[in-house]
Order: C-alpha cells, then sequence, then structure tokens
C-alpha cells in the first residue's frame, strides 16, 4: 500500500463522526462475513464427497456478488484503491444488473416442476434486462437515470413473483407440494424483500432514513446456508443410503453365481465375472448331471445395473428348472424362453447353453441372439466360430431353437463369453472385436486356462483403458473349457 493510500484511508476515517465510523464497520463486517460464507459454500461444493449441489455454486455466487457491492459502496474500503469514483458506481451498476441471475437460479433448483415454468420466464427476462442495462452503461447513458428505473424493475419483479406465490398457495393441492427447502427460501426472502422495497423507496425519495438492506441479506443468507447444507447433507444421506442397497443387491447377486466351477476329470474350466457397476445383468451357471457331463450357460441381460441384476436373478431360478433337460440345449433355452416371457417390457436375454459330454467327446451347442461360441482345436488350425442362434429369451413365447453337434479331442480350447470382451472401446472409439479374439486365442492356445482369462481380461483392459482414465461400459463374462487327455 502506498503512503499516498494510507494517507487517503487515514483521512477518510478521520473525516467519520464517531456514528459514520460505527455504521462503515457494520457494513465491511457484514460483507466480510457474506464473503466467507460464500467461499465456504463454493469449497463445500469443490470437495464434497460424493453429492454436489448446483445450489451450493449459486449461492457462493449470490453471496460474493452482494458483498463486493456492500464493499464498493464504502468509502473507507474504495479509498483503499486508486480508482474514480465514476468506476465504482460502474462496479455497483453492473453487479445490481446480475445479481438476480444467480438468486433465480437458487431459486430454480428449489423450485417444483410446476413452478419451474415461471422462474424460467423470470430468468429470461432478467437476463435481458442485465444485458440491456450493461450495453446502455457503456453506451453512455446516464447511470442516474438507469438507477432510478431499476428501482421500478425492483419493484414490479417483486410484486408479480408476490402474486403468483400467493395465487399459487391457493391452486388446490400447492401447500402439499411445496417443499421444506422451499417454505424456508420462501420465509426469508420475503423478509430480506422488506428490505429491498425499504431500501427502493429511499431511492425514490419517497422515506428517509439509512439504507439497511443488507441486515435483511444476512437474515436471507443464513436461510440459504441452511437450505444449501440441508440439501447437500440429504443428498449425501441418499447417497449412502443408496449404496448400502447396492451393495447388499451385489452381496445377493454374486451369492447367485457359481461359488466354484465343476471338477470333471480331462475337463479344466476357468470362469471369471467382471460387472461394470455394483450389480449387473451377466449371468453364469452349471447343471452338473454326473462327474462325466455337465450343463454350462452364459447369459446377457440388456442394459445395466438394479434392472438387468433382478431379470438375471429371475433366469437363475428358471434354469434350476431345467436340469431335467439339461443335455438337450435347444429345450433348456425354450423353457427358460417360456418362463421370462411377460416378466418384463423393456429388457430381453441373449445366452448360449452348452452341454458338454465327456463319454462321447461331443458338445450340443444352442444359443439365443448371443455371440457365437469359440473353438480353438488342439492341433494347428484356425479359430472355428459355431454359431447357432435363435430368438432373444424373454420376448417372442413360441420362439423355436435347435442346437448343433460338435466333436471334441484332447487339446481343444472352448470360449464362451458375453459381448462385453469384443465391443471394449479405446479412446478412438475402436472395438477389440471378435479378430482380436480370436487371434488371441490363436497364440495363446499352450497357456493354462485360468492364466489364459486373466491374460485375456488384461489384454482387453489394455486395449481400452479401463485401468486408467476409463470406467468399463459393459458387463464381462468369460469362461474357457480344456479338453485334455484324460489319465488312467
Amino acid at each position: 500500500m502506498s503512503n499516498t493510500t494510507v494517507f487517503l484511508l487515514a483521512q477518510t476515517v478521520a473525516s467519520f463522526s464517531r456514528s459514520e465510523l460505527r455504521w462503515e464497520f457494520a457494513n465491511i463486517a457484514a460483507a466480510v462475513a457474506i464473503l466467507s460464507i460464500a467461499l465456504a459454500a463454493i469449497a463445500l461444493f469443490c470437495f464434497g464427497r460424493r453429492t454436489r449441489d448446483l445450489t451450493l455454486i449459486y449461492f457462493g455466487l449470490l453471496c460474493i456478488l452482494y458483498a463486493v457491492r456492500l464493499l464498493a459502496s464504502r468509502p473507507s474500503f474504495r479509498s483503499l484503491f486508486d480508482e474514480s469514483p465514476m468506476f465504482w458506481v460502474y462496479v455497483n451498476w453492473v453487479i445490481t444488473c446480475t445479481i438476480i441471475l444467480p438468486l433465480g437460479l437458487f431459486l430454480y433448483q428449489l423450485a417444483d416442476e410446476h413452478l419451474r415454468n415461471f422462474f424460467r420466464w423470470l430468468l429470461a427476462a432478467q437476463t435481458v434486462f442485465a444485458i440491456f442495462g450493461i450495453l446502455a452503461a457503456a453506451l453512455g447513458v446516464s447511470l442516474a437515470k438507469l438507477f432510478f428505473a431499476n428501482k421500478f424493475v425492483v419493484l414490479g419483479t417483486l410484486a408479480a413473483t408476490t402474486l403468483f406465490l400467493v395465487a399459487n398457495k391457493w391452486r388446490p393441492g400447492a401447500r402439499q407440494r411445496l417443499s421444506h427447502e422451499f417454505r424456508v427460501f420462501i420465509a426469508s426472502f420475503l423478509v430480506w424483500m422488506l428490505f429491498v422495497v425499504n431500501e427502493n423507496l429511499l431511492g425514490l425519495k419517497i422515506l428517509t432514513g439509512r439504507n439497511v438492506e443488507f441486515l435483511g441479506f444476512l437474515v436471507f443468507v443464513a436461510c440459504l446456508g441452511y437450505v444449501s447444507a440441508y440439501r447437500t447433507f440429504a443428498n449425501e444421506e441418499r447417497l449412502l443410503a443408496i449404496n448400502k442397497e447396492l451393495e447388499i443387491a451385489r452381496r445377493i447377486q454374486s451369492s447367485t453365481l457359481p461359488q466354484s466351477v465343476p471338477t470333471l476329470r480331462g475337463l479344466e474350466i476357468a470362469a471369471r465375472y467382471v460387472p461394470m457397476s455394483a450389480v449387473a445383468g451377466d449371468f453364469y451357471d452349471f447343471l452338473c448331471v454326473d462327474e462325466r457331463r455337465v450343463g454350462i450357460l452364459v447369459a446377457d441381460v440388456t442394459g445395466h445395473g438394479v434392472p438387468a441384476a433382478l431379470i438375471a436373478s429371475m433366469l437363475k431360478v428358471a434354469f434350476a428348472g431345467q436340469a431335467a433337460y439339461a443335455h438337450d440345449p435347444a429345450r433348456v433355452l425354450t423353457g427358460l424362453n417360456r418362463a421370462l416371457c411377460g416378466k418384463f417390457e423393456e429388457h430381453f436375454v441373449t445366452a448360449a447353453y452348452l452341454f458338454v459330454d465327456l463319454e462321447k467327446s461331443l458338445l450340443h451347442y444352442s444359443a439365443a441372439g448371443h455371440p457365437p461360441l469359440m473353438l480353438a482345436p488342439g492341433a494347428t488350425g484356425n479359430v472355428r466360430e459355431i454359431e447357432e442362434n435363435g430368438l432373444m429369451l424373454g420376448m417372442f413365447p413360441e420362439a423355436v431353437y435347435s442346437s448343433v453337434e460338435i466333436r471334441v479331442g484332447p487339446g481343444d480350447r472352448c470360449l464362451l463369453y458375453t459381448d462385453g470382451i469384443f465391443e471394449a472401446k479405446n479412446a478412438a472409439q475402436e472395438e477389440f472385436g471378435k479378430s482380436r479374439c480370436k487371434e488371441f486365442l490363436e497364440t495363446q492356445r499352450d497357456i493354462p486356462a485360468a492364466r489364459f482369462v486373466k491374460t485375456l481380461l488384461d489384454s482387453v483392459a489394455g486395449f481400452s483403458g479401463y485401468n486408467s482414465s476409463r470406467a468399463q461400459e459393459d458387463d464381462i463374462t468369460l469362461l474357457v473349457l480344456d479338453f485334455q487327455k484324460e489319465t488312467a
């Protein structure tokens, strides 16, 4: 601070009477308090753990604008800067034009849908006025005239808003539709508006006395702070409750999946289930007939989250009811389809069922709108795609399914999966694709099944960036079956 500034500040303070000095300090203290509250609200928004309520930002902006305008109106504060009096008048005018916007946006966040149309129009009108007022001042229109006109705009806006809220209050059911936060806002807003009306009447020379509008704003800020904090912590509590319910749902869904894979002589099975969220729509299960025969189902419910997980749970119950037909894939899928049809409208299920008969070295395979089975022969050779698809499950009660018979031998590897594998995309929106899956299956045919599953999933994650900056975009289920030479 320069010596000149210090001298001007001392001269300004010395020119105040004791009562004026008290009034000056009261205004500055109020401005500092309001500014501190604004910064606290913005910090709470920025560092919120889970939820970020926009009312905190609008509340903070409103308080910052008001605090700056209050400081700019005080001679002791202005004396700290080497700016002309006209500069501070322009600052006051710009804030006067724009301060209503964060207030309107705050109110819009609190309002129910039936009130929001009114506040949209009010915000639009205030935005037009703000633009017009700032441009008019920039073009040289007298600020005294603009401030005088603003008094009527403010009083007119208050009258229109009050009439609308009173009329809305007497509408049938309106009392029930007003939220707690909105009622607190209206009560504090009306208190502040009494002080605003007094300030505007003082400006119009209808009343005389000091402008104590900032006291009303302090009451208003306290109530807005309560509303913002109430909404923030209520949202946090709701989110914690939802997360707790999702964790319970995740545990329940995990219990519906096999806790281990069947152990059969001559067959090694490795399975991995990677949901994109706490609960998912992918599903797999086994029907163990005996130590030489097993049925394997892999399914994918459209959509994600809780609805898909609930349908997957329904699928488990329906699949358990098909144990008597485990040897017949077409009949299993027909039974699942009839069990699911009519249970939901906006979802469907793709599925693949594979029956393994080690006694005869045969596979029986059928699918319902599912990606093809991939089979890599033990000897050198190309990977085969085996597709025997019918209609998706849960949509057409009379859908018909067929099955195909496949002979296998020692060293063959079979891959069952959901489309989350080959539909995984990188930052350039390029899919991992079936061709990469086939190439991986061809080049990694010698590594054990469990290691193969892990390596393939790592390859997909590395391609798509799931391990770093990008979230997984779909559920992934992967089963690998290795047919081995039996030992005596």
